[in-house]
């Protein structure tokens, strides 16, 4: 009898690879805004990302999503998330590489180029618990709003510990934050919100309401919008009180989401809810966007790093993959996909540890301004790169277990979550408008490749000529914002990347050389090179 099920011209699994260290592009770019030492102190992260076993914890978190226990066998109400162990597993490493907040607390110069470098290997791994690890991070330049707050919880807040489970904060060995803003009738528009605060004799608030959007509810602590007579105002709000007992967190449901299923996110009722107040009242839109402006580095991070573990698994498939006598990878039209997708994934990476340095530097007008437009871009382009991405891999790509679906659905999350694309376009001119301390410090990134290439020149005063119109600037947000980024990267291409990555860059993303799909780089790109400084190596 012939033999019918030979498994042959199949892709060996992709494990043992390093996706720190093993990518020029982060490589490079760490120890361009950092140094070696500090690439070297996440050898033991990269070496884990790259594993069997880290993989394994991803495709265990996300076939085995969070469950929700409201009561107990009893009849009382717990409000409890229950996870998969390999959730925990996810976590437990995130915190104890200082991926959380541990940056803050940290006084080497270069802490947060460090985590964001290692937050983009890692979460190739997957991409879920970056949420509360981010929220994590971000909450505690905004806690310090309230220095008592600030100094009963920052210790734990900045610790490289995980310690899941309600108990009195300040009794474990780290925290994990949350935030509730978003509401039913409102959304972004936060103004909007009807959670009413009311303040108490010991200075404490009691807050009523509902909240639609409320990830990783099984946080330590959150920073809740509501409102006083001032107005919208900011609010801790801990699950467990100082006393011990529970705070009312009624988890009312958990979302069913198209990607980001290992997270869960939910619905919390409020009902005479302890907070305490972070910054003055009725200024909780300011206090909160100290957080929401941090998570938007993560938003790049994380959309950065779904775009290279696309990447990776692409240009492994065609390492390995025959199709017509010849390796896909040596197909003149494949190579030209993988080379533009590799210069998608260096553009966003560079960008991405471009904010983090500025966390770093101190440049709060620089990172308010490009970490809207990095935010607005680099998240909206994921999902068609992913999608790209699959389609090297073919009928291979659709299947569950090559990994790309789960990409595909989460790609486009960053660019909803905490302001989806008009929302950051339009802050985009908030910062242009409110502080020309903020162009000024873009505008001094862009000259520093001025002469350079003459499409960039070009580019550059496409922009400015953008800006020259005030009465259209509304209606041409997106295109401003969406150049801006551009103009960024490419600043950062030509200065730093290969000359054929910095060339295919304003070739097709500046001249106008290229299709309106990935693969349409013009004749003569050294897409040899951009793929082999692509490639990152596995036993």
């Amino acid at each position: 009898m012939a033999a019918t099920h030979e498994v042959t011209n199949q892709v060996p699994p992709l494990v043992g690879h390093d996706p720190i260290a093993g990518d020029a592009a982060l490589a490079d770019a760490c120890r361009r805004h950092a140094d070696e030492t500090t690439l070297a102190s996440l050898a033991e992260l990269g070496r884990l990302a790259g594993s069997e076993q880290a993989q394994e914890w991803g495709r265990l978190a996300n076939e085995n999503p969070p469950r929700l226990r409201t009561h107990d066998r009893y009849g009382h109400r717990v409000d409890e998330v229950e996870f998969h162990p390999a959730w925990h597993e996810l976590m437990r490493t995130a915190f104890e590489h200082g991926l959380a907040g541990a940056p803050w607390a940290d006084p080497a110069p270069h802490a947060h180029v460090r985590r964001a470098v290692g937050y983009l290997g890692w979460t190739q791994v997957e991409m879920g618990h970056g949420c509360p690890t981010t929220m994590t991070y971000a909450v505690v330049p905004a806690l310090r709003r309230a220095p008592e707050l600030a100094a009963r919880y920052g210790l734990g807040l900045t610790a490289r510990a995980y310690e899941f489970g309600l108990a009195e904060p300040s009794a474990k060995r780290g925290l994990v934050a949350g935030m509730g803003m978003t509401e039913k009738q409102g959304g972004s528009d936060v103004r909007a919100n009807t959670t009413r605060a009311v303040p108490q004799p010991d200075g404490s608030y009691r807050l009523t309401g509902h909240k639609w959007f409320t990830s990783a509810p099984m946080s330590d602590l959150f920073l809740v919008l509501a409102q006083l007579d001032e107005g919208v105002s900011c609010f801790l709000v801990p699950r467990v009180l100082p006393d011990g007992s529970r705070n009312v967190f009624r988890l009312q449901r958990l979302k069913d989401k198209l990607g980001d299923r290992a997270n869960a996110s939910s619905e919390v009722e409020f009902d005479g809810t302890t907070g305490w107040l972070v910054g003055e009242p009725g200024r909780g839109v300011p206090a909160i966007i100290e957080m929401v402006n941090m998570t938007r580095v993560d938003c790049v991070l994380g959309s950065a790093a779904t775009v290279r573990a696309a990447l990776t698994q692409a240009g492994h498939h065609t390492r390995h993959r025959r199709a017509f006598g010849a390796l896909l990878a040596d197909q003149p039209l494949m190579q030209n996909v993988l080379a533009d997708l590799a210069v998608e994934s260096e553009a966003a990476t560079a960008l991405a540890i471009r904010l983090a340095a500025a966390v770093d530097g101190g440049e709060a007008a620089f990172l308010r301004l490009a970490g809207a437009a990095a935010k607005y871009w680099v998240c909206k382009r994921t999902p068609g790169v992913v999608a790209e991405a699959m389609e090297v891999l073919g009928g291979n790509g659709y299947v569950e277990e090559s990994g790309l679906p789960r990409l595909y659905r989460q790609a486009p999350l960053n660019s909803i979550w905490e302001g989806s694309g008009n929302v950051i376009a339009l802050d985009v001119l908030r910062a242009l408008g409110r502080s020309s301390e903020s162009l000024a410090a873009v505008t001094a990134e862009l000259e520093l490749a001025r002469g350079a290439d003459r499409r960039f020149d070009d580019a550059v005063k496409r922009l400015h000529a953008e800006l020259g119109d005030p009465d259209q600037l509304p209606f041409r947000a997106r295109r401003i914002a969406g150049s801006l980024a551009l103009c960024l990267q490419g600043s950062l291409l030509l200065r730093h990347a290969p000359t054929a990555v910095a060339e295919a860059f304003c070739a097709a993303r500046l001249g106008g050389e290229a299709g309106g799909v990935l693969g349409t780089l013009p004749a003569g790109t050294g897409v040899a090179e951009i793929v082999g400084r692509s490639t990152v190596a596995a036993p």
